[in-house]
């Protein structure tokens, strides 16, 4: 191949295995081992449209030995709900829908105890595996934020 050949090839063969790449980011600051959670409750957030999302988180917490209950937005928080868990999502298409964007913010008294997020770059690019369900995209982002399963 000749070197302007090579010039153009380069580079465009670059982007195109990025764009196909579709790098998925994930950062946690996980829950304190000594705060021994029991029971979480989780705020929830009507504008997220992912209809199985919560109840991934639910099982999540559950697998680590978590209750939880979900508090209806804009209603007072039951007194049992010493650590109280935000959340979002957001979905985007491409063929079909899919999940591309979520985090999850533990409180206890308004302080942040635990954060975490998952997000594709650029959405997913051209990578198929961001049509993955849900489970298997928060899985392993609440078992980082949880820490080692107690089962």
């Amino acid at each position: 191949m000749s070197g302007d050949r090579m010039r153009f090839w380069l580079p465009t063969m670059m982007i195109l295995t990025l764009s196909i790449q579709g790098c998925v980011s994930i950062q946690v600051q996980p829950v304190d081992r000594a705060l021994q959670l029991k029971h979480v409750c989780i705020r929830e957030n009507p504008r997220v449209k992912i209809d199985d999302f919560v109840g991934v988180v639910q099982d999540g917490f559950d697998r680590h030995g978590i209750s939880t209950e979900l508090v209806r937005d804009g209603s007072d928080l039951p007194e049992r709900c010493e650590y109280v868990l935000t959340y979002a999502a957001v979905r985007a298409w491409d063929l079909a829908e899919y999940m591309h964007y979520a985090h999850l913010r533990l409180e206890h008294k308004g302080a942040t105890v635990a954060y975490a997020e998952y997000r594709l770059i650029n959405k997913g690019g051209l990578d198929l595996r961001k049509f993955r369900d849900v489970k298997a995209k928060m899985d392993p982002v609440i078992d980082e934020l949880l820490g080692p399963s107690d089962r």
